[in-house]
């Protein structure tokens, strides 16, 4: 897959706990030139605000935050199933769920469309192109379980929210950095958020 700084990539926030891989994604994303689509459920909005007080509906709160890379965000509203977004035809080089709930999970697994989420999500697996989700949750039943098992079958990569530690970790920006590094290495966008393993430190 050939990345281009002028062909967007998808980020979708759901209400899952943890609104900062969501919001250190774009950061990073935006530094590099990409121009992305964001798209947050009513539950990721209402999340992010209890986790970060970061208001992710706002134009004025997203664009002091971004700043000179604002422009290349475009905010859609979960409701709006006529988005660009929403469409095959639209030449997006794939999407990310950061974080992604069980319920979202589940939706897409369905292939229920009923959102703009469930039906940007769809509209990568049809277009083969690449999905990601970064699921968050603890413990799993069955049901959830299966819902990662279909969507890989259809060509998702269930990429769970799960630090590693033999970086040896000093803040939660560390922790945070090694969920989105991997996420990024996946999606095919080099990184340099954690510390690689080295075998030879393994002694």
């Amino acid at each position: 897959m050939n990345l281009s700084v002028n062909k967007p990539i998808t980020i979708a926030i759901t209400g899952a706990s943890g609104s900062i891989y969501a919001l250190r994604t774009l950061e990073i994303l935006l530094k590099q030139g990409f121009k992305i689509n964001l798209i947050c459920s009513e539950t990721a909005l209402k999340v992010a605000k209890l986790e970060l007080n970061f208001n992710f509906e706002s134009k004025e709160v997203l664009q002091k935050h971004f700043g000179e890379f604002y422009p290349n965000l475009t905010l859609n509203s979960a409701s709006n199933l006529a988005a660009q977004v929403s469409s095959g035809s639209f030449p997006s080089q794939g999407m990310i769920i950061i974080p992604c709930s069980m319920g979202a999970l589940g939706r897409i697994a369905c292939g229920t469309s009923n959102d703009l989420i469930a039906r940007s999500a769809d509209v990568c697996l049809k277009e083969r192109s690449k999905l990601i989700l970064v699921v968050r949750e603890t413990p799993l039943n069955s049901i959830h379980l299966q819902n990662m098992l279909t969507v890989s079958q259809a060509g998702g990569i269930i990429l769970p929210a799960m630090p590693a530690f033999y970086h040896q970790p000093q803040t939660i920006d560390d922790l945070v950095n090694f969920v989105i590094g991997k996420t990024l290495d996946v999606f095919g966008i080099e990184n340099n958020l954690f510390e690689r393993w080295l075998s030879s430190s393994f002694k």
